[in-house]
């Protein structure tokens, strides 16, 4: 299944907790999260590196937003 965190609008810890909370689902094999702030981009990132030892794709889809995908 695939899945999106919209993390967007959100400030720190909060799109943390979001992706934390869709990491332990594991119906979920494709984890998407858009986020809009250089902070929360790079603490998603780390929970997703910590959390799966996978290499997340970071992709901006427009200025100062961004997706963070990746397969579990």
């Amino acid at each position: 299944m695939q899945y999106t965190v919209d993390a967007r609008g959100r400030s720190c810890p909060e799109p943390v907790i979001l992706t934390r909370q869709a990491l332990a689902d594991k119906s979920i094999k494709q984890l998407t999260v858009l986020v809009d702030a250089a902070v929360a981009r790079e603490n998603v990132t780390r929970t997703l590196l910590q959390a799966t030892g996978k290499q997340p794709q970071i992709k901006e889809t427009s200025a100062g937003e961004w997706e963070i995908s990746i397969k579990l």
